[in-house]
């Protein structure tokens, strides 16, 4: 029997990259896996490639931020599993500038984004995670159930991203918050804080290039110059960046049985290097 046998994950942002990975890793373990993205054609490819390696996913599209998307998301898996084991809040991106000409709007797009979201999404669950604890209780059954935030090593501080270190940090604290509530649920609630891992936000850029994605109408630079990803990877004593598929291992570590005593922690998937 797959370690996930019968569990229904969500995962936001699992479209692409980091969370395409932790959506593909959680359905070979066996868990019915909801997929999440902000266009429908990515999360209808997640959910077919799933199908077609003989697992179970379905899609629930749309931004997270969307002041309906928390009950949305957690009513997909509901109504089309029956219950709710795992959440993932991965959905984030980047939208940098120093402080002096950091916008309203960007500090709220990305405060709402990797903050907001997350808890309004776990605010939603708590009912079920609630209802799910006492039938197991009275069946007298321990049955955990997991929560995996993600963070970031820029919760440490990183220059032109405050409004990204300071949600990145209020992640932190929300996740031991929440493991000291949700003991009682038997919900396991930890945090990985990822380093600097290739996903098509931090690609290669070369010379004057410039690349950028459409994200809620807005069109956010992405990529990174070749000689910052040479200087990043000197201080990581790996010595280069990580993988997506490496940084969606650590996630999918914390979702295991094994994990079932761990919660509250911050797990820095950053190849040795770490500034929280």
């Amino acid at each position: 029997m797959k370690k996930l046998e019968g569990k229904v994950a969500l995962v936001t942002g699992s479209g692409r990259g980091i969370g395409r990975e932790v959506a593909v890793q959680l359905a070979a373990y066996g868990a019915k896996v909801v997929v999440n993205d902000l266009d429908q054609e990515p999360a209808d490819d997640v959910v077919a490639e799933i199908k077609a390696a003989g697992g179970e996913a379905v899609a629930c599209v749309g931004s997270v931020t969307a002041v309906d998307f928390a009950d949305r998301f957690i009513q997909t898996a509901v109504q089309n599993y029956g219950a709710i084991d795992i959440i993932i809040n991965n959905a984030g991106y980047t939208w940098d500038n120093v402080i002096q000409k950091m916008t309203d709007e960007q500090w709220y797009a990305i405060i709402d984004c990797h903050l907001t979201a997350p808890f309004r999404i776990l605010r939603a669950a708590q009912p079920i995670f609630s209802a799910q604890a006492k039938k197991d209780a009275a069946e007298g059954r321990e049955v955990f159930r997991k929560v995996v935030n993600i963070s970031s090593t820029s919760a440490g501080g990183n220059a032109g991203q405050s409004n990204y270190s300071a949600a990145k940090a209020g992640i932190l604290g929300m996740t031991k918050t929440l493991a000291k509530e949700w003991g009682r649920l038997k919900v396991n609630v930890n945090a990985v804080a990822f380093g600097f891992i290739n996903t098509r936000l931090t690609q290669a850029l070369t010379g004057d290039e410039s690349k950028t994605v459409n994200i809620e109408g807005r069109e956010i630079k992405v990529g990174v110059q070749q000689s910052r990803i040479d200087g990043a990877s000197a201080t990581i004593p790996l010595g280069r960046p990580g993988t997506a598929e490496e940084a969606a291992g650590s996630v999918v570590m914390l979702c295991l049985p094994e994990s079932n005593y761990v919660s509250g922690q911050t797990l820095v998937c950053g190849g040795g290097y770490g500034n929280i």
